[in-house]
């Protein structure tokens, strides 16, 4: 999210998150994000900084800024670097590449270091292909560990989400396919969505 119309509109929707991206490489990074849009969305959405390989002060000085509540870690973040988050209070996602089952192995080592893992399309970059993965290696996930599910979720998707042997799933992540340009979210289609998917059906809705 960048537009602090967007954010407003977007925050009257039921979802759980809302994402904010602090890695200058990507085209939803706003250096000039506007700090009362976000501080004040409401308090039954959770504020999430989306981060890549950054220094925990970093981290700590956009946690205090913008009053965010979770930070999602998508670069090389080591366990022991996402634990001092978590001792610090901070809610910490995880999130790992995935192309097949074997990219999940890496998981077990930040099993007790964060809250929360996020699967999303292993692509050369940090994330935000817009593509997806086969959802039918999650089957294979055995961590306990509630994840969150990435990469290329689109409107069409409502039952083929319903449908994945998935039991850890707590969160959906509606990006790309959901905007109209990149961090500018198209908010009828985001509702339209909500509602096909039930809201508190079993999963959780964030958007970035």
């Amino acid at each position: 999210m960048r537009s602090a119309y967007n954010i407003v509109e977007v925050s009257q929707l039921p979802i759980d998150f809302m994402g904010f991206i602090f890695y200058e490489k990507s085209p939803r990074y706003d250096k000039d994000l506007n700090i009362w849009a976000v501080k004040y969305i409401p308090k039954n959405i959770q504020k999430v900084g989306v981060f890549v390989n950054a220094t925990k002060e970093a981290i700590l000085a956009a946690v205090e800024k913008f009053d965010l509540q979770m930070v999602q870690l998508h670069g090389t973040e080591s366990p022991e670097f996402c634990n001092d988050l978590t001792q610090d209070g901070i809610s910490v996602i995880k999130a790992f590449p995935v192309a097949n089952e074997n990219d999940f192995a890496p998981c077990a080592e930040y099993e007790s270091a964060c809250d929360y893992f996020l699967f999303d399309t292993k692509t050369p970059q940090f994330g935000g292909s817009g593509n997806k993965f086969d959802w039918q290696i999650l089957s294979t996930y055995k961590g306990k560990m509630p994840c969150f599910l990435s990469g290329g979720i689109a409107p069409d998707d409502v039952d083929a989400i319903k449908q994945l042997n998935f039991p850890q799933l707590f969160a959906i992540d509606l990006n790309s396919c959901f905007e109209i340009e990149p961090g500018f979210k198209d908010v009828e289609k985001l509702k339209q969505f909500i509602e096909n998917c039930g809201y508190g059906s079993g999963f959780q809705s964030t958007t970035q």
